[in-house]
C-alpha cells in the first residue's frame, strides 16, 4: 500500500465517521425533542382520561345511590298502599258488625241476628276474594298434601279408602295468588 492509498483511506474514515456522529447528533436531537413533546402530549393525554373516568363513575356512583333511595321509598310507599287498600275495604264490615250487635241487644229472636251476621260474613268473604284470598275447599278425602296442609293429628281412618287421606278440617286453609297463606289444619286417617 502506498501512501496516497493509506491517505485515502484514513479520509474515507474519517468522512464515514463523520457523517455517522452527525447522523447520530443530528437523530438522537430530534429524536429526544419529538419523544419529549410526544411524552409530554402521551402525558396530557391520559390524564384527561383518567379525569374524564373519573368524573363517569361519580357520576355512574350518584345515578346508583339516586336509583337506591328511590327504589326503598317506592317499596315502603307500595306495603304502605297496599295494606291501606286493604283496611280500607274492611272498615264496612266492621261498621256493619258493630250495627249488627247493636240490634241484637234489645232482639230476642235469634233467627234475625243469625240472617244479620250472616250477611256480614257474605259480605267479608267477597271482599277478601276480590282481593284474590281463595280458601281452600274439598279436602276431606283427598290425600295429604304437606304444602298446602298441616296435619294436627292421626286417627284410625272410618274406612280402608281415607287411609292416608284428610278426614276431618279443623282450619281452613287460604291461598292468596297461588301462594299459601295460611296452612289448612287437618286430621288424617290412619
Amino acid at each position: 500500500m502506498n501512501n496516497n492509498e493509506q491517505v485515502d483511506q484514513e479520509m474515507n474514515f474519517k468522512d464515514e465517521k463523520l457523517n455517522e456522529d452527525t447522523v447520530e447528533n443530528t437523530s438522537s436531537e430530534v429524536d429526544f425533542e419529538g419523544l419529549e413533546s410526544q411524552a409530554v402530549s402521551e402525558e396530557n393525554k391520559l390524564e384527561y382520561e383518567v379525569a374524564d373516568l373519573k368524573d363517569k363513575y361519580l357520576r355512574l356512583y350518584s345515578d346508583f345511590e339516586n336509583y337506591r333511595k328511590r327504589t326503598a321509598k317506592e317499596r315502603l310507599d307500595l306495603i304502605t298502599t297496599a295494606s291501606e287498600d286493604m283496611l280500607r275495604d274492611l272498615i264496612p264490615v266492621v261498621d256493619d258488625f258493630e250495627r249488627a250487635f247493636k240490634a241484637s241487644e234489645n232482639d230476642t229472636e235469634g233467627s234475625k241476628v243469625r240472617e244479620g251476621n250472616l250477611l256480614i260474613f257474605q259480605k267479608l268473604v267477597k271482599i277478601l276474594e276480590s282481593k284474590g284470598l281463595k280458601p281452600m275447599d274439598n279436602l276431606i278425602g283427598n290425600a295429604f298434601d304437606a304444602e298446602t296442609q298441616e296435619a294436627i293429628t292421626q286417627i284410625p281412618a272410618p274406612s280402608e279408602a281415607l287411609k292416608g287421606k284428610v278426614v276431618d278440617v279443623i282450619e281452613k286453609g287460604y291461598v292468596l295468588g297461588g301462594k299459601v297463606v295460611r296452612y289448612a289444619k287437618v286430621v288424617i286417617g290412619a
